[in-house]
């Protein structure tokens, strides 16, 4: 590589570095780990386990951070140094060596970018993912069902695990909604990215005139709850209803008398389980997935200007999509968000979904 491109390389990142340090409030992120060292440190620290575990990968999260930030800053010090040493008396294997060193720096700050994005409070937890089809009848209920299919094999190459808490069959095909739990490091910070409405163009195959349609079907995710988490539900503010599982369901729920729908009255919030052994597990698995919608509102209202969960979810219809995908009259699938966009559509639907995520993550650092 040449060394201007270096150069330019390397004061490109530490121009990055330097903003990433308000993105992830790193003044606030060392006065936080000096608090949980601290609280560590009492002697009644392993009183709740619970509580201190969560506390030390927490701690250990932010020291991560904290302590890349300023490896990277140093690494690429040094890597500026080489290269303005190059400039004024060149030497092969010193240049050999810069490169060397400069692919690798160039790499930790990619993953590093990625690792601030995924900072939040609630991105290494478990996700909730649910999938409703929008205009097109028949032809928008196989694309959910596509969109199913494409997350469970994105969550399978990252060998996360997938719990299935809820699945409607459509009547003529694909599937009326659906709720999975996919568990995982990071499985939330990485879903975030894929929160809206998904746009299908395609001949169908449900029409006799083959025929383009466009049809829609939105993606709703959610951090799951976990019990670190500060919220209450009081039981007088819930209508729970049992009732026996219902659709064709196959492999996707148990056929018992065992389902169960919650409603929160004070929100209007409801969920179902079916898919559960016994009405115990189904409503243990609805009050999780409860918690998780209140939590989601809670962020809603801690981070407006963010707009992290809800807030890029608009009406399920034409206009309101954020990511493309053209079966005909060519092959692409594209993100309106950040213009990233592949050919490769059977790839896409068979889980390569890294790159589009990837990017929504990245073009969160220039807003």
């Amino acid at each position: 590589m040449e060394l201007y491109e270096m150069k330019q390389g390397v004061t490109r990142c530490q121009a990055k570095l330097s903003s990433l340090a308000p993105l992830f409030d790193l003044p606030g992120k060392k006065k936080q780990i000096a608090e949980d060292e601290a609280a560590m440190n009492a002697p009644d620290f392993w009183d709740d386990q619970k509580k201190a575990q969560a506390l030390i990968r927490r701690c250990n999260q932010l020291k991560s951070l904290v302590e890349n930030y300023e490896k990277l800053g140093s690494e690429l010090e040094e890597l500026s140094a080489s290269v303005a040493e190059l400039g004024t008396s060149f030497d092969q294997d010193l240049a050999d060596l810069v490169n060397e060193e400069y692919a690798e720096t160039m790499k930790q700050f990619d993953q590093y970018e990625i690792d601030v994005l995924l900072s939040g409070p609630y991105d290494n937890h478990n996700a909730i993912l649910e999938i409703h089809p929008g205009a097109g009848g028949t032809e928008a209920m196989d694309w959910a069902s596509m969109l199913y299919r494409m997350y469970t094999r994105w969550a399978e190459r990252k060998g996360y695990k997938i719990t299935v808490l809820d699945y409607e069959e459509g009547e003529e095909a694909g599937m009326k909604s659906c709720s999975v739990q996919i568990e995982g490091p990071m499985a939330y910070g990485y879903l975030k990215a894929e929160n809206g409405v998904h746009r299908l163009v395609r001949i169908s195959p449900f029409d006799a005139n083959a025929r383009r349609h466009t049809s829609f079907a939105s993606v709703e995710v959610m951090p799951e709850f976990e019990d670190d988490l500060d919220i209450e539900i009081d039981e007088k503010d819930l209508e729970v209803i049992t009732m026996r599982s219902s659709g064709a369901g196959g492999q996707h729920i148990n056929k018992t008398d065992s389902a169960v729908r919650m409603t929160h009255k004070p929100t209007g919030i409801t969920v179902f389980c079916q898919t559960q052994r016994s009405q115990l597990q189904n409503r243990e698995a609805c009050m999780n997935m409860l918690k998780s919608k209140l939590l989601q509102l809670k962020i809603q209202e801690n981070e407006k200007k963010m707009a992290e969960i809800k807030g890029e979810v608009k009406a399920n219809e034409w206009g309101s999509q954020i990511r493309s995908y053209v079966f005909q009259p060519y092959t692409m699938v594209k993100d309106l968000r950040t213009g990233y966009n592949v050919g490769n559509i059977q790839g896409v639907m068979d889980g390569d979904l890294d790159g589009f995520i990837y990017s929504y993550l990245r073009s969160k650092i220039q807003q």
